[in-house]
């Protein structure tokens, strides 16, 4: 079988090219991608190549397909794998493979494997570490939102807090607690508000940190506040002493737990400052500078017990919680999304993805779509009819894309969405 894919040849070398499939093995699995949504990780990985940890020694040799945030549809199983997958199942993939030991990941190692392309080989050691996980939900895109906010489920996992009684750990952020996002209104920010205002036993009090006021602005029609959570914002760029501002928004008590979502040294040194005693710093953007340093205070690590953890990826039971919490709906990946585009669109999408406004980029990868921001159907609409379409639907859940969304951009193209 042929395939459209995207492929890495080597540092910012990214070319869309038809292949044959080779034909799989008895323990492989054939998949038709559906969805895939632009990482900034994919960014990184672009932008070092080789050099990135997860990507063969030599690109040029063993091109590899990228995107790791994906769903879609399972067309015929190895014999092997009879017994737990099935034809025209959908599905979603937890890419934190860790496999005899190896970094081999979707989306940064696999030349027949990854989310930007139309149909692709799924490898045995996926299926052996339980990582292709079926799913029910009615969208493919909240299957490719999955994985991101799984990220933000293992960020919250990894808080911890100390005892003066004795030496153990108690896991998660503090219940009733002071939580403080820097950076909170980008895509995975938006995601950690979500989830933590969810969060039955969580954080009293969170505010959100960001620097630009039209984000905030998104932020407040997109998020929904539960009658028992306080959720404010600030917008640093308006400070004039943004650490003395925010100890004043917890009443000079500091913050119990802190996520930093941007990979600043500014943003890192402040965060430190409105630690709380026995405070937890997340240190959650991969950052690409590879010495990225900044100043803490080690008398208050000393003498407030303050602490500092950081994670990359998740684990399948942080992709199976965001999955069931999706379908609950009691969280909306659907914040975090901000655009949508065809498969011809991820070269410059990736390439330029810190320079483009707004959150998530999502692809279908079976169709070609320019990348289009939902806040610009409606003037598309007089060009193309598709986007009046898109955009009555998007209007109807709050400006957000949707399942109806998809389903009318689906069908407008013709794709079979059940093989």
């Amino acid at each position: 079988m042929k395939t459209k894919a995207i492929r890495l040849h080597g540092t910012k070398d990214l070319l869309v090219e038809e292949l044959e499939l080779p034909e799989i093995g008895e323990d492989e699995i054939l998949a038709k991608m559906m969805t895939d949504s632009v990482c900034m990780s994919t960014y990184k990985l672009v932008q070092q190549g080789s050099a990135h940890k997860r990507a063969p020694d030599d690109l040029s040799k063993k091109p590899v397909i990228i995107g790791h945030e994906m769903a879609g549809v399972i067309i015929s199983v190895g014999a092997k794998w009879k017994d737990n997958y099935r034809a025209g199942q959908r599905f979603t993939i937890q890419p934190s493979l860790n496999y005899n030991g190896t970094f081999d990941t979707p989306g940064y190692s696999y030349s027949y494997f990854g989310g930007d392309c139309t149909y692709c080989v799924i490898p045995n050691e996926v299926m052996e570490l339980n990582c292709l996980i079926p799913i029910r939900g009615e969208s493919f895109f909240q299957s490719s939102l999955a994985e991101p906010i799984a990220c933000v489920i293992a960020g919250y996992n990894r808080m911890y807090h100390t005892s003066d009684v004795n030496h153990e750990h108690t896991m998660g952020v503090k219940p009733q607690g002071n939580l403080i996002i820097f950076g909170a209104c980008g895509p995975m920010g938006l995601a950690a508000i979500d989830y933590a205002l969810q969060l039955e036993n969580g954080p009293a009090l969170i505010v959100a940190v960001d620097v630009s006021e039209e984000r905030i602005a998104r932020a407040q029609t997109v998020l929904t506040v539960p009658d028992n959570k306080q959720l404010v914002f600030f917008n640093a760029a308006s400070s004039s002493d943004v650490v003395q501002d925010l100890r004043n928004l917890s009443n000079g008590a500091g913050y119990d737990d802190v996520f930093v979502y941007a990979p600043v040294q500014q943003l890192i040194e402040q965060a430190d400052k409105v630690l709380a005693t026995d405070g937890c710093l997340n240190f959650f953007a991969g950052p690409v500078d590879r010495g990225l340093s900044a100043m803490i205070n080690m008398y208050n690590i000393h003498y407030a017990k303050t602490h500092y953890v950081g994670f990359t990826g998740s684990t399948n039971a942080d992709l199976l919680d965001a999955i069931r919490l999706s379908d609950e709906g009691r969280i909306n990946p659907t914040v975090m999304l901000t655009h949508i585009g065809g498969l011809n669109s991820v070269i410059e999408t990736t390439l330029n993805l810190p320079k483009i406004p707004g959150g998530k980029k999502l692809i279908y990868t079976q169709i070609d779509l320019p990348l289009t921001a939902i806040e610009d159907f409606r003037r598309l609409s007089a060009e193309n009819p598709l986007f009046g379409e898109l955009a009555d639907a998007c209007d109807r859940a709050n400006g957000c894309w949707s399942a109806e969304a998809e389903r009318i951009l689906l069908a407008h193209y013709n794709v079979d969405t059940t093989k």
